[in-house]
């Protein structure tokens, strides 16, 4: 055999070897992270299309069971929460999705720091566009026609229970990517009156129509609920110790966290619905404290994120303070039903 007979053969032998040792560390990693999930007792998940306009009712959430797609978009029927996963590959630390238009806030770990971003995506999960984030993402949503979307990060602090803290609410149109990027610049109007203040934190949209809204302003040690109107650039207050508002279904009620005389200061809120024609408050039978926006399954069942073993689970409790709280999934937040 000639000198480059040899070299030739040494160059296939390696290639091959490589081959084989990459596909056994694939086929390892693969059976590794089911082994994980399966002693984790988390539901089956395994890879597949994801797509936000599918057939039949779906429940999408990011997957947060134990294993190689944790923190993917996941899918399943919504008449089988329990079901097996199917994961889409595309990761989100916040997501909503409506009309076929998702809204995914990611985050981008850097050597120094993480940056984040808010990306718009397409039925199938293709990116749009995205937008620098200021902070760590909080809440987003995505109006009824997909034409809108919202998201809150925290630019200071991470969390709602003190005072310590500073949000920043973007809305964007996916129709031409006009970006109001921060709503402290809308006129607020407190009790019929012009206010102005530097303590203002806006958070937690929800969407009416392609125009009028509902969010959280908090001014002077007060939350309030603030219609907004995207046109005229104006948040109006229309009922105190309100927080993380969402809008049911027929548009008549308002589901937020509302904090509660003698609660803890770290664990302050309880479930509450708002009804928007008489301002009249019900306190749902989830009697835990509450720190999400609440999602309505239907006109009649809120869905909302608890602390679960590996990181939450995901809950329902009927929005006329009947029933009792039951769990919908476990490892999962961020949910958004679409079809």
């Amino acid at each position: 055999m000639t000198r480059s007979a040899r070299l030739l053969t040494l160059l296939i032998a390696v290639v091959l070897l490589g081959a084989v040792g990459t596909g056994a560390v694939l086929y390892a990693a693969d059976r590794s992270g089911r082994r994980d999930q399966e002693q984790a007792g988390g539901p089956p998940v395994h890879p597949g299309i994801v797509t936000l306009k599918p057939t039949g009712r779906q429940l999408v959430v990011r997957n947060l069971a134990w294993g190689p797609h944790r923190d993917e978009l996941a899918t399943v029927p919504a008449d089988r929460p329990d079901g097996p996963r199917t994961v889409s590959g595309e990761k989100c630390l916040r997501f909503h999705a409506a009309a076929g238009t998702g809204i995914c806030l990611q985050a981008e770990h850097g050597a120094l720091e993480d940056t984040y971003q808010a990306v718009v995506l397409d039925d199938r999960l293709h990116e749009l566009h995205r937008f620098p984030a200021a902070g760590i993402p909080t809440r987003a949503r995505v109006s009824p026609s997909g034409h809108l979307v919202a998201w809150t990060v925290f630019v200071s602090g991470d969390s709602y229970a003190g005072t310590d803290f500073s949000t920043r609410t973007a809305i964007v149109d996916t129709r031409d990517w006009r970006l109001e990027d921060n709503l402290e610049t809308f006129a607020l109007i407190m009790d019929g009156h012009p206010y102005r203040a530097s303590d203002t934190n806006i958070w937690g949209v929800t969407f009416a129509d392609d125009n009028r809204f509902y969010a959280t302003v908090a001014t002077g040690g007060q939350t309030y609920l603030v219609q907004g109107d995207l046109a005229a650039r104006t948040l109006t207050t229309l009922h105190q110790n309100v927080e993380c508002p969402s809008l049911s279904p027929d548009g008549t009620r308002i589901a937020y966290k509302k904090r509660v005389a003698g609660a803890s200061p770290d664990a302050p809120w309880r479930l509450y619905v708002l009804d928007l024609a008489t301002m009249t408050e019900t306190a749902t039978a989830e009697q835990r404290n509450i720190d999400d926006q609440a999602l309505w399954a239907d006109d009649h069942t809120l869905v909302y994120a608890m602390p679960g073993d590996y990181g939450s689970d995901l809950w329902t409790t009927p929005a006329d303070g009947s029933g009792a709280p039951a769990r919908l999934m476990t490892s999962a937040v961020a949910p958004a039903y679409l079809g």
